[in-house]
């Protein structure tokens, strides 16, 4: 399975200025038409941290029961920092079903690489996801407890998040392409997938029976394993750092194989 998944990053890399410019599309048209375009990616992120801060931390007294002395800043952050790499998992999911489907004319050109198209939606999702994690980083130093040397080991966490989601995007944009309602279904999946993610507790409050099942969610063990290392400056969970890698590697490897087992008849369909 190597062997056929390394066309796909090749690939990716000899079309990386096409990938690129797709990936700019997307980032643009989300925000197309307001007035101040661009600017939202970093304004809407800094509103909602606000917003976290000021409801879970301050309202809700809300606590993940991580240290003694923990802030509602420091729980607001944890919110934030949760919430951010769903939205990153929840656009992916979201945008993917349409990827194919909503580009019929791509379709019809034979030498166009439609593995493009999926990953220029992650690729778009990710730029989202930088920007917030900017301000994230930024509100630590300057109202949270500061950064350490832990830190380093955020891009380290979510590099196998990126290759979990790539594989995710490229299987549900072949089989949006069958199955016109897995749109619909996206809906009840992205909620469910936040509240089994962890965003708004920490795992160690999950009882022993919902662990069990838990436990195997990917996007549960990222967010996880990032605010441990990042906001409260614990040392690595490796076996779960591990697994994260391996769930991310085998994703991306299932989803590109899908992709390309089911691209021959996306023109018969469309």
């Amino acid at each position: 399975m190597l062997s056929r998944f390394t066309p796909s990053i090749l690939g990716l890399w000899t079309h990386r200025n096409l990938l690129w410019q797709f990936t700019m599309r997307n980032v643009e048209i989300k925000h197309k038409g307001s007035y101040l375009g661009l600017a939202w990616s970093a304004l809407n992120p800094l509103l909602m941290l606000g917003l976290y801060v000021f409801v879970f931390g301050y309202i809700f007294g809300g606590s993940f029961g991580m240290t003694e002395n923990e802030t509602p800043i420091e729980y607001g952050l944890g919110i934030f920092l949760g919430l951010t790499i769903f939205h990153f998992a929840a656009e992916v999911l979201g945008l993917s079903v349409t990827n194919i489907a909503g580009n019929p004319n791509f379709v019809k050109k034979v030498v166009f690489p439609l593995e493009i198209l999926p990953a220029a939606t992650v690729g778009a999702s990710l730029a989202h996801m930088i920007t917030s994690l900017t301000l994230f980083l930024i509100g630590m130093v300057f109202f949270g407890p500061g950064l350490t040397l832990s830190s380093l080991w955020l891009p380290l966490i979510l590099l196998p998040v990126v290759l979990l989601l790539l594989g995710i995007s490229w299987l549900f944009s072949a089989l949006g392409v069958f199955f016109r309602d897995l749109s619909q279904f996206m809906q009840f999946l992205t909620m469910a997938l936040m509240f089994s993610s962890g965003v708004f507790y920490s795992a160690q409050n999950i009882p022993s029976a919902a662990w069990e099942y838990l436990r195997f969610n990917p996007l549960l063990l990222a967010i996880e394993l990032t605010r441990n290392t990042v906001l409260w400056q614990l040392p690595l969970n490796y076996r779960h750092y591990a697994y994260l890698c391996l769930a991310g590697l085998t994703t991306c490897l299932i989803g590109y194989a899908a992709f390309k087992r089911m691209r021959p008849a996306f023109a018969d369909v469309l």
